[in-house]
């Protein structure tokens, strides 16, 4: 059975919510809170949802990836980007801010799609984008791999994918709270040291080093190492580096108050964009050449250019504590990847897309028929990197992984175009949303519309590849994703049939949907004085 109208398969009932809404009230408020109700356990508090959309998808795509971007794209290549990644996710987070704090719902975006595009794309995307939390796993695990060959390579690396994926597994079998924590506390470091970053490498670039000043030398020299085509090839490792980001609305069906939460959570997304990727990348660009042997994919020692620019400084203490913070966010990358991947089996499952046992979960919140399979098959893909070059496995998987992410994200800016669409032609305003994006409707469609172009870009960079003759082999091994979503797709039309779009006039908008109770804090006094100023300024910064 597929996804139909009538079919109560989004979680939560509301045949009489209605009658318990606040009349009047512009947000619809209720007594208490209800709807999109599941087996997981609302055990996340604001500041987890915070940490985890703040730093969790900060791990071998900018610590590691940078590098090949530097590489091949130059100075200005790389930071460009960057920047043109970070538009689109900061339009894609905020269309996930508007749906999340409606429909917080297990696998989000894939229920989303089922609900307001089509349930075929909803079964394609559901599973892919599985797969591309699996390969992402097996990414984070040989980037570790990489990481300690900095200090050793006494040791296997089958040994030390091993080590790292029972790691990865303990975070995840643990309580809810426990993998909150976690996260927090590796988002908490990640955080904090790129400040470390940013202060000693404006120093280094200034003549604070070993060698002579440097400052924007890179960029007068060579600021696209490829010309156009160069920086057309470091748009995969960008929009691999962000993949991840859109986990805040699988975390939002685990959060007490997801009309609180993720609000907060969607404000700190300039955040990481600003500190992480832009100013970040530029650090790298002021005091690393392109052409330095020891790149991450090139023929030297395969390292971050974030150590290499300090082992070069002549500062080894803190190149090993930049190797240390890197091996520390691709963990926490691979485990946030196994908390998204066993939730988008359980949406799965809730479409009817997937076994109905994948709706379960313990008594702690914990999927386990979603957590076995997701770990298998990631931890197991990471042992190509026992055959295979480290660089050469990181550009298969962020080449997959990209393409998964440019299609889940187009979806995510559609649902929320068709949701928008469907809220106003059954007669409702903008303003019973519990959250609005303010950048509606040119944030959706800028996002969809770049997605677009970037899958066609990465075509023609499958057929035509950056420094390399056109093969087959290479077409598949960077575009194998794209056949695999439409295979999916095409394959649920035929099973499903129907229309190729769902109704809007038939969609049920409070099916799945989560009413709060009213706001209680609005009738609090106001905090004065210090703490006023405090709470004021954390406001401005996150909201």
């Amino acid at each position: 059975m597929g996804l139909r109208n009538d079919d109560a398969v989004f979680v939560g009932s509301h045949d009489d919510i209605h009658d318990k809404q606040v009349s009047g009230g512009e947000v619809n408020l209720v007594d208490d809170d209800c709807g999109a109700e599941t087996e997981l356990k609302r055990s996340l508090s604001t500041r987890h949802l915070t940490m985890i959309a703040l730093g969790s998808s900060i791990g071998m795509g900018l610590w590691l990836g940078s590098g090949l971007s530097l590489a091949s794209g130059g100075p200005a290549g790389i930071f460009l980007g960057y920047c043109l990644a970070g538009s689109m996710i900061w339009c894609v987070s905020h269309s996930i801010g508007e749906m999340a704090c409606m429909y917080p719902l297990p696998s989000a975006f894939v229920q989303w799609t089922g609900k307001y595009v089509d349930e075929s794309a909803a079964f394609a995307l559901g599973w892919s984008y599985w797969f591309s939390y699996c390969i992402t796993i097996a990414n984070e695990l040989q980037a570790a791999n990489t990481v300690i060959n900095f200090w050793t390579d006494a040791v296997p690396i089958a040994a030390w994918i091993s080590i790292w994926l029972v790691i990865i597994v303990l975070i995840n079998v643990g309580a809810v709270t426990w993998f909150g924590e976690i996260e927090v506390i590796a988002s908490s470091i990640k955080f904090g040291w790129i400040f470390v970053v940013i202060i000693s490498m404006i120093v280094m670039s200034a003549g604070g080093a070993a060698y002579p000043p440097v400052g924007f030398r890179y960029w007068d020299e060579m600021a696209f190492t490829n010309g156009f085509k160069g920086f057309l090839s470091v748009m995969p490792t960008c929009i691999f580096a962000m993949s991840g980001s859109e986990n805040s609305g699988l975390v939002a069906a685990e959060t007490k108050n997801p009309r609180k939460s993720v609000p907060r959570a969607v404000g700190s997304i300039w955040l990481r964009l600003s500190l992480f990727y832009l100013i970040g990348s530029l650090m790298i660009t002021i005091n690393v050449s392109p052409t330095n042997s020891d790149l991450f994919g090139k023929s030297g020692t395969n390292a971050s250019p974030f150590v290499i620019a300090y082992r070069d400084a002549g500062i080894p203490a803190l190149a090993h504590l930049m190797n240390a913070v890197i091996l520390i966010s691709v963990i926490s990358t691979g485990s946030i990847s196994g908390y998204g991947g066993s939730r988008t089996t359980m949406g799965l499952a809730y479409l009817n897309m997937a076994p109905k046992r994948f709706q379960k979960a313990d008594k702690t919140g914990r999927p386990w028929y979603g957590l076995v399979p997701t770990f298998i098959l990631g931890g197991g893909l990471a042992y190509l990197n026992v055959s295979e070059s480290g660089a050469n496995v990181f550009t298969w998987f962020s080449n997959l992984t990209s393409l998964f992410t440019l299609f889940g994200w187009g979806m995510i800016c559609l649902s929320h175009i068709r949701f928008r669409l469907a809220w106003a032609r059954q007669g409702r305003t903008a303003e019973e949303l519990p959250w609005k994006s303010w950048i509606y409707p040119v944030g959706p469609w800028w996002g969809l519309i770049m997605c677009i172009i970037l899958i066609i870009v990465e075509f023609y960079l499958a057929v035509w590849p950056l420094g390399d003759s056109p093969s087959a082999k290479t077409f598949f091994a960077n575009y194998v994703s794209v056949i695999l979503i439409v295979v999916l797709w095409l394959g649920a039309r035929v099973y499903y049939g129907g229309r190729w779009w769902v109704d809007l006039d038939s969609i049920d908008l409070d099916e799945g949907r989560r009413f709060y109770k009213k706001d209680v804090e609005s009738t609090e006094p106001k905090a004065r004085g210090l703490k006023g100023i405090a709470k004021k300024t954390v406001g401005a910064i996150f909201n």
